[in-house]
């Protein structure tokens, strides 16, 4: 059975009150993926959307001989999207439900619940000289009750607008902490419900990543030619966690105040709330009597440069959207070092529950924009850092050099079978190999293709000798953020001077080939050469001799597995956790003593011992291969050093990332007609009062919860049907979406979360429109 997996990195917008909405979608992508998860486990059925979306897995199985996997495991989100990553995140770490997410938007967030008690109207008469303004701002165009809510919610908007407006001013009318308490209560809520296993196989890596704010910033120096160095301010403060997943559920992808802290700090809506302070987290802690024994490392991590000036306390984070409403760089930086276990879809999936932009309905372009227009829909209807076009051709260049890759191994396959087969093709005991002689028959290849590379040869070791130095310098960096350096150059600098001491001042033989420093520097560093290598193995057994019809599946199968858990032995060596607790005081003494650092990197890694239990695995895996099947395996895996000399001046990051095209996927009212047209407008009731309206109401946060389940499961079965190669007709994936629909209706009805006239409406277009 051909397998696969369809992996999605989810970009999630601001959008205020329109977090409800995206809430509802996101739920659908955690349903898709548990239904996933059970149906490769075998696990036993379930009812509602989860068995729509497990049968057309099933069918994809049946009739396309294709066994798919869904795995979210890349996240960013701003401002309210950045809330839903953050839990949609612990949920697929964890395992736990996201039922007390959908309770906490439907019922907590509402002004009444969200206003700090100190803002509340002592007694009805408050302010009425403010009253005025309250008529105003709900009868200003394109901002009737009477055209847009409806009428048993006319009242309930009016109460709450008039209190909000009332209210005090010149503060923030929203509690801080009071915000951050709801916050903790679902995480709370998520850890009492019964955990099941995580979303994502053991070991594999999920990042999350919100951006935020610092409102005061903080002075950085830049390296110019004329002046040599100018200050500037930087604003940005992302705030990300990667984590493996655990075999287990039950784990948090992260303490749960430090997720609390990212959520509220993305959130932070500027005027709305006051700016996040750590001792407002400090303050939570002690209210819940709630652990936080990683709290200083944290903070170090996420504001290095605020820990060396010793300023953290005072800094103030705002909206993440303020500068960064759509967080596609966070989600692109999350690809580098991730294992491709099969073959891959990957997909970059942004949620924007309001593609059309505008801030209401009926604003007349030709008139002036007011004093309030101008405040309010600067802050949360225009859209930051647009348009997402630089991101999206970075993705797309991305691809093109991919498949630009894979045309040139194609091309180089003949000349290199060739040149291995002459190598070895008289080899005595070619068809029976041993650990030892796979070891003999590496080193042999390695040094032919080196010898025959001539000039080439020294561009390729430069090319490996500094990637392997970038990379050495970037993990001493991760672990030692107080060293205050913008990017890695400084520490390069001194790894150089130190391997030029210990010989590696030129990395060529005189008889050509790499000198024997190099040999050894490379045999105990060079992991991206272990892990390309294999990676070419896994591509040839995923899309090459599948269409072969004289190697059974079973066996490619079984050839695929074995490759993996050899290439998990190297994944667990990349990062630091593999390198010990005394590699962080060792990476901070790094520019005194950078020999030090490297020898307990050769210490704690020991490449040349993982080699030779690799090639136990794989002789092992190879002696019950076909012979057809295992003469292939052999000549890649002994070829892979002359493909290796060709390409890798052609790599970004030494082709460590994804080897697979990217693809792009929007999720908006705009994209999901099936039951009513007209987009965000006729759909979503949050898109009131510049994009608050749903804080205002009850009804429209069932609403836009509602739609976005419904937008979210067409997206989530478009997703799938267009990942297979025999695309099903379009009657298929229709029905399953009909059957999708009715089954989130039944579901909420049963629940009883939404009022009844809203699911029989819907109900009645479905039935109109999909009979």
């Amino acid at each position: 059975m051909r397998q696969k997996e369809l992996r999605i990195a989810l970009v999630c917008y601001g959008g205020v009150s329109l977090a409800i909405y995206m809430h509802g979608v996101t739920r659908e992508l955690w349903q898709l993926a548990r239904a996933s998860r059970d149906f490769h486990a075998n696990g036993s059925a379930r009812n509602g959307v989860h068995s729509i979306y497990r049968s057309l897995l099933e069918r994809i199985e049946r009739e396309q001989g294709l066994r798919l996997r869904v795995l979210p495991d890349i996240m960013s989100g701003a401002s309210a999207g950045g809330i839903n990553t953050v839990f949609l995140a612990q949920a697929v770490h964890s395992g736990q439900s996201l039922e007390p997410l959908t309770d906490l938007w439907l019922e907590v967030a509402d002004v009444d619940e969200l206003v700090d008690p100190k803002a509340r109207l002592k007694w009805r008469f408050s302010k009425i000289w403010a009253q005025p303004f309250a008529t105003w701002l709900l009868s200003r165009p394109g901002g009737n009750l009477a055209d847009a809510v409806a009428p048993e919610t006319q009242a309930e908007v009016e109460r709450k607008v008039s209190h909000l407006v009332r209210g005090r001013w010149f503060e923030p009318p929203f509690s801080g902490l009071g915000f951050s308490r709801l916050l903790e209560r679902a995480f709370s809520a998520m850890a009492d419900s019964e955990a099941e296993d995580p979303l994502l196989p053991p070991e594999h890596p999920l990042d999350l990543y919100v951006t935020a704010t610092d409102f005061h910033g903080y002075l950085e120096l830049l390296r110019l030619h004329s002046p040599p160095v100018v200050e500037d301010t930087e604003h940005r403060m992302p705030i990300s966690f990667r984590s493996r997943t655990p075999m287990q559920g039950g784990r948090d992808l992260a303490n749960p105040l430090e997720l609390v802290f990212a959520a509220r700090a993305t959130a932070s809506f500027p005027g709305a709330f006051p700016p996040l302070r750590v001792e407002e987290i400090d303050r939570l802690s002690d209210l819940t009597e709630r652990q936080w024994p990683g709290r200083n490392a944290f903070l170090e991590r996420i504001m290095p440069v605020h820990a060396a000036r010793e300023t953290i306390e005072n800094v103030s984070l705002i909206d993440g959207s303020v500068l960064v409403n759509k967080p596609f760089a966070g989600a692109i930086s999350a690809l580098q070092g991730r294992p491709a276990q099969r073959e891959v879809d990957r997909r970059f999936v942004y949620v924007d529950p309001r593609p059309d932009r505008f801030g209401n309905r009926t604003t007349d372009k030709n008139e002036p924009v007011g004093f309030f227009s101008a405040i309010f829909g600067s802050l949360s209807t225009l859209p930051r850092e647009q348009p997402i076009r630089d991101n999206l051709e970075q993705l797309e260049e991305q691809s093109r050099e991919a498949e630009r890759l894979t045309r040139i191994v194609t091309a180089l396959r003949p000349e290199v079978d060739a040149a291995v087969d002459r190598l070895f093709g008289r080899t005595l005991f070619l068809d029976r190999p041993t650990p030892a002689r796979l070891k003999v028959w590496r080193q042999k290849a390695q040094q032919a293709a080196a010898e025959r590379a001539g000039y080439a040869f020294h561009a390729y070791a430069q090319a490996k000798f500094s990637g392997i130095v970038g990379r050495l310098a970037r993990l001493a960096l991760t672990a030692a953020p107080k060293l205050g350096f913008d990017d890695t150059s400084p520490i390069e600098a001194v790894l150089r001077e130190e391997l030029v001491r210990r010989g590696l001042e030129t990395l060529a033989a005189p008889a050509g080939g790499a000198s024997q420093e190099a040999i050894a520097f490379f045999r105990e560093h060079d992991i991206g050469f272990r892990i390309r290598r294999l990676r070419l193995l896994a591509r040839r057994l995923a899309r090459d001799w599948e269409a072969d019809p004289e190697i059974p599946d079973d066996a490619l199968e079984e050839g695929r597995d074995a490759v993996f858990r050899i290439l998990a032995l190297y994944f667990e060596k990349e990062g630091m956790s593999a390198l010990g607790p005394a590699f962080e005081p060792l990476a901070q003494e790094v520019m005194r003593d950078p020999g030090t650092l490297l020898d307990l990197i050769e210490e704690k890694r020991l490449l040349p011992d993982l080699d030779d239990r690799a090639e136990e695995m794989l002789a092992a895996a190879l002696e019950h291969m076909p012979r057809n099947l295992r003469r292939r395996m052999l000549l890649t895996y002994l070829g892979f050093p002359f493909y290796d000399v060709a390409t890798l001046s052609l790599l970004r990051n030494e082709g460590l990332t994804e080897f697979d095209a990217i693809k792009v996927d929007r999720i908006s009212p705009d994209d999901a007609r099936s039951i009513r047209e007209g987009g965000t407008r006729a759909t979503l009731r949050g898109i009131e009062f510049y994009n608050f309206g749903a804080f205002f109401s009850r009804a429209y946060r069932e609403n836009d919860y509602l739609w976005g389940r419904l937008h979210g499961a067409e997206r989530m079965i478009d997703l799938v049907c267009s990942t297979v190669s025999k695309p099903f007709p379009e009657d298929t994936c229709r029905g399953f979406k009909r059957d999708a629909f009715h089954a989130i209706l039944d579901e909420e009805q049963m629940a009883g979360r939404c009022k009844l006239t809203l699911i029989d409406e819907i109900r009645r277009e479905i039935e109109g429109r999909m009979p």
